[in-house]
């Protein structure tokens, strides 16, 4: 039996990108029929028409849905679509389809396969191919990287690339132990999921930058800080689950 993958796309007021985001992913679908794949729109809060144009990428067809918040919060997005989620794989990707959706299957593929409880793509591997990063960001990307290496001793290097998969059972038991509920999710469920003992692979990815990427770096990175600060000294949930 094929193994079922959803595709979890959270967006917010993307009325104009999310067409070709949905076009590129049904395209990669049917070269790739050997998993049952399909589309879950996270829209959290867009005040735009991000909805209707979602509701109009549907046409009738089963490998698209729809779940919407009005409360913003990337995080918060996340977590509802994960966890209303009944397919084996639970994914995700930024609408921008900045990583190279080649590496999809071997993400899915770490899961199903090799029994990895969550997969991410990484941009700060010897192997991966980023291109067109500003300095700014590489800078601060790295920087995040040594400092919460250095506070929790993780195996993985980039904690918030838009490229990511959990299993079923990992995300039904490691999820809800989640506080944020924006950007800083990521990194706090790969350091929850380390600390009850989940197996997490980190693959090398082809990553474009979007020149139109309206994520404030400054402010994110502030939280985070206080993120990796609440979770060092107020310590991290464990699950009787793994």
């Amino acid at each position: 039996m094929a193994t079922t993958v959803d595709v979890i796309i959270p967006v917010l007021n993307e009325e104009h990108s999310l067409p070709r985001c949905v076009e590129m992913l049904r395209n990669f679908f049917d070269d790739h029929p050997d998993q049952k794949w399909s589309i879950l729109v996270a829209d959290n809060g867009s005040s735009d028409k991000t909805v209707e144009v979602a509701n109009g990428l549907m046409n009738d067809s089963s490998d698209l849905r729809i779940t919407h918040l009005e409360q913003r919060g990337r995080g918060r997005a996340l977590k509802k679509a994960w966890l209303e989620s009944d397919a084996d794989v639970r994914c995700y990707m930024d609408v921008d389809l900045s990583t190279d959706l080649k590496h999809l299957p071997e993400l899915v593929s770490a899961i199903s396969e090799e029994g990895h409880s969550v997969a991410i793509g990484s941009r700060l591997l010897s192997d991966s191919d980023v291109v067109g990063r500003t300095l700014k960001r590489e800078i601060t990307s790295r920087g995040y990287s040594a400092l919460f290496r250095m506070m929790f001793f993780t195996s993985f290097r980039d904690a918030q690339c838009g490229f990511k998969a959990i299993s079923a059972e990992a995300a039904n038991a490691l999820i809800p132990l989640v506080k944020d509920n924006a950007w800083f999710f990521d990194t706090e469920l790969l350091l929850i999921a380390q600390k009850n003992g989940c197996s997490i692979k980190e693959l090398p990815v082809r990553w474009v930058d979007d020149p139109d990427s309206r994520v404030n770096v400054i402010s994110t990175a502030w939280e985070d800080i206080k993120g990796l600060l609440r979770l060092r000294f107020g310590g991290r949930p464990k699950t009787d689950r793994h």
